[in-house]
């Protein structure tokens, strides 16, 4: 991911630096896991280990080795001979490069997944805190863009929040599903292992055992993992699609923040643009598009191939990237989000009281009015009160017909903006939790 949309962390964690600790590690633990069943001499990872390689590895020395044996983990291993001597040799025994590469994809989307989850809370926490801070809020809702019925703006974010919530879990459960890795050697087999190795190298680096690995861990997880980020990012999405509409100058009901110095247009000094909700969108698009390939790289040939190989090289650090950036923006505009509720009044109040339809359509049946006809009482009144041609209200306190079936105490009485938003905070902590 480019550096513009990339936090501190996940760029550490994808790093080459990074990535070769994590291979050293998991050829450590392999390696004390094959000296409990005797295949290793004992000490051998306690000697490694005291040489304090990590630091020490070369990012530029490993690819000089590489461009000459055109292999990644034997250049790693060169390098790590280089710098170890003779105990060395026994690093890799009996393993294949998915062991190691496969294990440490495993061990860096848990760590860039435990980020994932942090920020996914730290949204959901803040939506939390503003729908209680706007439960009373009335707006209008709306349908098809449209004006439906009465909502609060709180409602409206209780909705996102409760989908933030859901993310977490989501994204727990994708940490669990990649938490997997391999010490089974080629095509899985254990041919120069043990069952009982792989479990023990993987306790020690906080991960499980593949159920069936052939020689690599089977991507129908990742798959998974990256449909999962991308359902994440769509729930973001959908928050910044409704910012968008919110701050347009027509409806100008709320709007992300603008902060002091910005610019929103290189012509325009009065444009405050929403910006940041429609990067948010582009993203998620970007996001979404991360999972087709994963999706591919499911069907690889009979025990592997490495056609995955090059995704995940790009999907596994931009997918991630790309989420956490994306949450920490969205957390972002809601704490600074400005609302106005004179224009959600306004807004509300511009069709003078059409949304009361329903609850007029109800009256007429309770008096035993069939559902369709009191349908058509209703809309005719409604389409007048569109066109201009009086009030809602008005039309129907001057229709005889709906007049003969209610009072004007009764036609009034369902202009109730209280009753229509009774549950409104309750249905706020129920979202929340």
């Amino acid at each position: 991911m480019i550096p513009r949309y990339s936090p501190r962390e996940f760029v550490e964690i994808w790093s080459p630096e990074s990535r070769y600790a994590t291979w050293l590690e998991v050829e450590l633990c392999a390696c004390e896991a094959m000296e409990v069943s005797g295949l290793v001499p004992a000490g051998t990872a306690a000697s490694l280990r005291a040489m304090n390689l990590t630091p020490r590895l070369d990012t530029a020395r490993i690819e000089e080795i590489e461009s000459t044996v055109k292999h990644d983990v034997i250049a790693f291993l060169t390098h790590v001979e280089e710098l170890a001597g003779p105990p060395a040799r026994w690093l890799h025994r009996g393993m294949t490069s998915s062991d190691v590469l496969d294990t440490s994809l495993a061990l860096l989307l848990v760590r860039a997944t435990d980020g994932l989850i942090q920020r996914q809370q730290a949204y959901y926490n803040t939506l939390m805190v503003r729908a209680r801070e706007y439960a009373g809020t009335a707006m209008i809702g709306r349908s098809h863009g449209i004006h439906a019925e009465p909502i609060t703006f709180g409602l409206a974010l209780a909705g996102h929040a409760a989908e933030a919530r859901r993310g977490v879990e989501r994204l727990r459960q994708a940490r669990a599903e990649v938490a997997v890795g391999k010490i089974s050697g080629v095509v899985g087999t254990y041919a120069h292992l043990s069952p009982q190795i792989e479990a023990e190298a993987l306790r020690r680096l906080g991960l499980t055992s593949e159920t069936i690995s052939t020689q690599v861990v089977a991507r129908d997880r990742h798959a998974s993992y990256f449909a999962i980020l991308a359902v994440v990012g769509a729930g973001i999405e959908r928050l910044a699609t409704n910012v968008r509409h919110w701050q347009r100058t027509e409806v100008g009901e709320a709007e992300e923040p603008f902060t002091a110095g910005q610019k929103g247009s290189s012509a325009m000094p009065h444009k405050r643009n929403p910006i940041l909700s429609e990067n948010l969108t582009g993203l998620a698009r970007l996001l979404r598009g991360y999972m087709v390939p994963a999706l591919e790289d499911v069907a690889l040939w009979h025990e592997r191939d490495i056609s995955h190989s090059s995704v995940e090289r790009v999907i596994a650090p931009d997918a991630t990237t790309t989420l956490a950036f994306m949450q920490e923006r969205a957390r972002g505009i809601v704490e600074g989000m400005v609302v106005y509720p004179e224009r959600l009044k306004a807004n509300l109040d511009r069709t003078g009281g059409l949304f009361f339809s329903e609850a007029l359509l109800l009256a007429l049946v309770e008096k035993g009015v069939a559902r369709q006809q009191g349908y058509v009482l209703v809309q005719r009144n409604a389409m007048k009160a569109i066109r201009g041609e009086g009030s809602f209200l008005e039309n129907l306190l001057a229709d005889i017909e709906v007049r003969e079936l209610l009072s004007e105490e009764e036609i009034r009485r369902t202009f109730d903006q209280e009753h229509a938003l009774r549950y409104a905070r309750e249905l706020v902590e129920r979202a929340l939790g």
